[in-house]
């Protein structure tokens, strides 16, 4: 072999590995992006929570420990806190113990329909928004029932925030007119 084909040799060699570089540290690149794009959908949208906390030194493991405790709900899904039999001592009376709580944890405002299970169509009552962190209690039922008990059918509505369904939630209910 002559020394100027050792050469060219060699320099395709050189050229091949600079090509091989190039195109590894490429792929490193690329797959770092689509961490970070991967990331910023997936986060929990706690940013706006947090957002006036600075971690320093001296509340590092209190800030740690806050998130570790702190309850986290999917988007589109809801957390349901109420209990499940309301007592009214007459037909048009406003009930003592029906309650209904949107927890700040859930990731939308709800309102919800309470229906008759054996007639969905009849709808006995139509609850406001409410949103998260907020509380419903003093409830009195759309329509006037005859003493009795009932059971229904409390239709959740996750709402965004033009208020339009998103999702649906279905929970039993019985309700009991005293008198």
């Amino acid at each position: 072999m002559n020394p100027e084909e050792t050469r060219k040799q060699k320099k395709e060699k050189g050229g091949n590995r600079s090509t091989v570089i190039v195109a590894a540290v490429a792929v490193v690149v690329i797959a770092v992006l689509i961490g970070v794009i991967v990331f910023l959908l997936t986060r929990n949208g706690d940013d706006e929570e947090r957002r006036n906390v600075v971690v320093t030194e001296d509340n590092v493991d209190e800030v740690i420990q806050e998130m570790e405790e702190s309850e986290y709900v999917e988007p589109g899904y809801y957390t349901v806190t109420m209990n499940n039999e309301w007592h009214f001592a007459t037909g048009d009376a406003v009930s003592e113990d029906a309650t209904v709580e949107n927890v700040e944890e859930n990731t939308n405002d709800v309102y919800f329909d309470i229906v008759l299970a054996e007639d969905e169509d009849h709808v006995i009552y139509k609850s406001p928004v409410i949103p998260r962190g907020g509380e419903l209690k003093d409830i009195a039922l759309d329509e006037v029932l005859d003493a009795g008990t009932y059971d229904c059918v409390c239709v959740y509505h996750l709402v965004d925030d033009e208020q339009e369904t998103i999702s649906t939630l279905r929970v039993t209910l019985t309700i009991v007119i005293e008198r």
